[in-house]
């Protein structure tokens, strides 16, 4: 009874308390919903939610190795476009802000303004895979992994020879996925 009394009593103390127990359950609330939201947008319903994705480069994607393979391993836009690491999945989220501008301003709500941008919008990506070392290409394969006598003689040569330069990834892989822009030259 006594607690009781304490508890219904007007302090500092108590106030503080309350304040403080009242902070921590809606931060807990809030990144509860922050986070569900982040992981959210890294769905493949998400990414073609946009008719610029589901009628250009998705359709690419299910024709490409990383949709159907031998092996039945699938990788999804996040996997490719999206960092694991929470810091650097936050920073390309807000990077993304940009794409939605682009969907929402209309430069982009065409096949044919689509394509138009399209040369601008792989350098950007292939710029940001090359600055990070291709990261997320080397969360499923890495040089370490790569069985070289189970590569046809030709991609074991290739892989070998770009491990030994530094090569990354995307330095060889462009157009893996999704189609090359046209060239100007």
């Amino acid at each position: 009874m006594k607690f009781l009394r304490y508890l219904f009593r007007p302090s500092a103390r108590w106030s503080i308390f309350a304040v403080l127990c009242a902070g921590a359950i809606g931060g807990i609330i809030f990144w509860g919903g922050f986070n569900t939201v982040m992981e959210s947008t890294n769905s493949v319903e998400f990414c073609v939610s946009c008719h610029e994705m589901r009628d250009t480069v998705y359709v690419e994607y299910q024709q490409s190795t990383h949709y159907k393979n031998a092996s039945g391993v699938r990788a999804i836009c996040s996997d490719c476009h999206v960092p694991k690491s929470w810091v650097y999945k936050f920073i390309r989220k807000i990077q993304a802000s940009n794409e939605l501008y682009h969907h929402f301003a209309g430069t982009i709500d065409t096949p044919e303004k689509f394509e138009e941008k399209r040369a601008e919008l792989a350098e950007h990506v292939w710029a940001t895979m090359k600055a990070t070392d291709s990261r997320e290409c080397r969360n499923c394969h890495s040089f370490q992994s790569m069985d070289f006598h189970k590569q046809s003689a030709r991609a074991s040569e290739k892989m070998q020879e770009g491990m030994k330069k530094g090569d990354t990834c995307i330095d060889c892989h462009k157009g893996i996925t999704h189609k090359l822009p046209p060239r100007d030259d």
